[in-house]
């Protein structure tokens, strides 16, 4: 109940216009986000790379209203490739569709992000294109297969266990024709509030689906010869898991020895300001660790979501 009651308030403009005022929000929000502007997350990530922790870079925003929102968050998404390009900071990016216009139109968002992946490609750097609720799930992979398609290998897409669906999507990205042969996918368990018919309802089916799916990315890894994360720490490899569920951990790190999956073939990912502890333990024991780090200004709706998980 109280997760459902942040996720709603999450959306609720109402909610944003009078939460955001209050100075102590931004103060418990700061847990979460990285500050307001690019610097203040360029400061974070080399924080993070000190420690031998890569990062996704992700400029908060969600549901653009109009083609001009969608424009400049385009360009903001860009301007913070230069900011990563220039640092030499071991970080890519992760975009939301929703950002670069998809809720407004197809056609609009296929523009903004060809942009982007252009721009990513003259800077040798990598593009997560995040999955939001479930009636984006589609659009988003078919944009994601697209991109594929045209050539941009500098890109990959999230999945989430709590969806019914996951289980088929990632069979059918893990066997796409050639050019989709390393899609490199990061699995997360979902923080949406969703339809009952098309997610699991029992944590205990979310973990045991997650746990399906980190065996199909893992063997997928194996069976595409391994491929490591990038020296500069920008190109992921194949699986991505993002959970700071212990038990996950676990079983991932188990079934990777068991089937002989090199470490540096398997990356954690976590959240900025959630669990630094187990970040540290799994790169001092040599797997590659990324920690996902949001700013910007349009923080809350990110905020509550967050506050719906811990």
């Amino acid at each position: 109940m109280l997760r459902a009651f942040f996720i709603t308030l999450s959306r609720a403009g109402w909610a944003q216009r009078t939460i955001t005022q209050w100075p102590f929000a931004w103060r418990a929000a700061s847990r979460f986000v990285a500050g307001e502007q690019p610097a203040s997350a360029i400061r974070a990530i080399r924080a993070l790379n000190a420690k031998g922790i890569q990062a996704t870079l992700d400029h908060l925003g969600e549901n653009t209203t109009n083609a001009a929102e969608a424009a400049q968050a385009t360009a903001d998404i860009q301007l913070i490739l230069d900011e990563i390009e220039q640092a030499g900071v071991r970080s890519n990016v992760s975009i939301k569709l929703s950002q670069i216009g998809l809720a407004l139109d197809t056609a609009l968002c296929r523009d903004n992000l060809l942009r982007i992946l252009e721009h990513a490609q003259t800077r040798a750097n990598f593009v997560r294109i995040d999955m939001e609720d479930s009636p984006y799930t589609d659009r988003t992979l078919d944009l994601y297969r697209e991109m594929r398609a045209r050539g941009y290998d500098n890109t990959g897409v999230v999945v989430q266990s709590y969806l019914y669906r996951t289980g088929h999507d990632v069979t059918c990205l893990m066997t796409q024709q050639a050019h989709q042969a390393h899609t490199r996918v990061r699995l997360t368990k979902g923080a949406y509030r969703e339809p009952v018919d098309v997610v699991y309802r029992r944590k205990a089916d979310v973990d045991a689906n997650y746990d399906r799916l980190t065996k199909l990315l893992l063997d997928r890894a194996l069976a595409a010869g391994a491929p490591a994360i990038s020296a500069d720490g920008r190109t992921p490899p194949i699986p991505a898991i993002a959970t700071h569920d212990e038990r996950r951990i676990q079983y991932a790190t188990d079934y990777a020895k068991q089937i002989g999956l090199p470490k540096p073939a398997l990356e954690f990912q976590m959240l900025y300001g959630i669990r630094r502890d187990l970040q540290e333990q799994l790169a001092a024991a040599g797997y590659p660790v990324r920690v996902y780090v949001p700013y910007g200004t349009r923080w809350y709706p990110y905020f509550m979501r967050r506050s719906s998980c811990v």
